[in-house]
């Protein structure tokens, strides 16, 4: 079911069911006012009919008389007079007697003084009267004919209204709901010229305010993120074919040229010292590769635990000394540790450590004396790292794209490399909810800066 037809539906029910409490509302209340009046109507004529033949002594023929030719909205009327011993004064229309006055009925008047109840369509009051100290009981009886056809008339109004109003909801519903609902429309008409080749395209906003042009807002970043998303694979796959594309080309060459003709075994040597240099190339990329994409899943996937930084720059020097016979790193301390928490943070090992091992490897590459210093100390709520070194440096135009993935810069003459480590390391700092900055002048070195937030 739509959501038009729902919402509809859903009014409709809803202002039905108020209209309908409304109108059951007015027609019992109109009902109860019609039947209290005409009790009230009904007394007065009985005391009227009382005066008449008590007071001013007119005989009980002729008031039967006057009842017979009157021509008053009373149909079937019948007043009874008695006194309080059952004898009948008076009778509208003895020879019909529709109530039937009991001993009982008499007797239940001068206990209650007034009743009032229905005998089939008929309404009827019995009352105590008071006159020159004696007492009487006196009955009335009638059918309010056009007191029930108003309330019939009434009731068809009613009716016939419910339905035409229902009718107009139905349809001001439907004009307004789908007036109310044409913003998704056309977000939908919109979405669906979207696909991989268009993520330029945006769905059109008309109120930010509303719940509506909430969710268009919300699609519209959506699509920001995919198409920065899908613009970053291109870019991403772009780089790593030419990446691969080079060391491969050249092993390939490499062989190729050695099986052209026999070779001394020297020659040979040569051949596959080149070519296992190439490979550890792209194994450096492969590794390189895959940490990126673990740097890239969802920051929630990744396992974290408590980890004492200073343990981890152990554990990455001893992995970059390993790496190159003259590689050096220092770690100093700038400060006592006075506690465990202001070294500490909560992190995924394998990623730190690799984001440590890159900044460490990156400082020795780029320095003649391959040594790296790494200095460590901690504020109220930062723990902070400087990766230091004297090598060559990074020129002011290479600064602001360091941190972009494959981006080798000047100094790529200096030392062989895929681009890939600095990117990663600020991505590994990044979803650490810390940051990563540098510093550099040429030919004195450079200072990369890493805060991290302690426990």
């Amino acid at each position: 079911m739509k959501i038009r037809v729902r919402l509809i539906l859903l009014f409709l029910v809803l202002f039905g069911v108020l209209l309908l409490a409304f109108a059951v509302f007015v027609y019992v209340s109109s009902a109860n006012a019609r039947k209290a009046d005409y009790y009230e109507h009904l007394k007065r004529e009985a005391i009227t009919k009382a005066n008449m033949l008590l007071d001013a002594h007119v005989p009980p023929n002729v008031l039967q008389l006057m009842y017979k030719n009157a021509d008053n909205a009373l149909f079937g009327e019948e007043i009874a007079i008695y006194d309080t011993a059952f004898h009948l004064l008076y009778h509208d229309a003895v020879q019909i007697d529709k109530v039937k006055e009991t001993p009982q009925m008499i007797n239940e008047i001068l206990a209650q003084q007034t009743i009032l109840f229905e005998q089939g369509s008929l309404q009827v009051v019995g009352l105590l009267y008071e006159h020159n100290g004696h007492h009487y009981v006196i009955t009335a009886a009638a059918i309010d004919k056009y007191g029930l056809q108003r309330l019939e008339r009434l009731r068809y109004s009613l009716i016939f209204s419910f339905i035409g109003i229902i009718g107009l909801t139905i349809l001001a519903g439907y004009f307004f709901v789908g007036k109310a609902l044409k913003p998704v429309e056309e977000m939908i008409d919109k979405v669906e010229e979207i696909t991989a080749t268009n993520l330029d395209l945006r769905v059109p906003v008309q109120n930010e305010k509303d719940e509506i042009g909430e969710l268009a807002t919300t699609f519209n970043k959506m699509l920001d993120r995919l198409e920065h998303s899908f613009d970053a694979q291109k870019h991403f796959v772009s780089n790593i074919s030419h990446e691969l594309r080079t060391p491969l080309a050249t092993i390939v060459g490499e062989l190729q040229i050695v099986l052209t003709k026999d070779r001394t075994p020297a020659e040979y040597k040569e051949v596959i010292s080149l070519a296992l240099a190439d490979a550890r190339r792209l194994v450096r990329l492969s590794n390189g590769l895959l940490d990126m994409a673990k740097a890239n899943y969802d920051h929630t996937e990744i396992s974290r635990k408590v980890l004492r930084v200073d343990e981890l720059l152990m554990d990455a020097r001893d992995a970059v000394i390993k790496s190159a016979d003259d590689y050096k790193v220092d770690i100093v301390f700038e400060q006592e540790i006075e506690a465990d928490d202001m070294i500490s943070v909560n992190g995924n090992e394998y990623l730190l450590k690799v984001a440590f091992i890159n900044l460490m490897e990156n400082a020795c590459k780029f320095s003649p004396d391959h040594q790296c210093t790494v200095s460590i100390r901690y504020g109220e709520a930062d723990l902070i790292l400087r990766f230091m070194d004297k090598g060559i440096g990074i020129s002011e135009a290479d600064l602001p794209h360091i941190f972009t993935a494959f981006y080798r810069g000047a100094n790529q003459s200096f030392t062989r490399g895929n681009g890939i480590g600095l990117s990663l390391t600020e991505k590994i700092i990044g979803m650490h909810e810390g940051a990563v900055s540098v510093t550099s002048r040429l030919q004195e070195g450079s200072t990369f800066t890493v805060i991290l937030p302690h426990l």
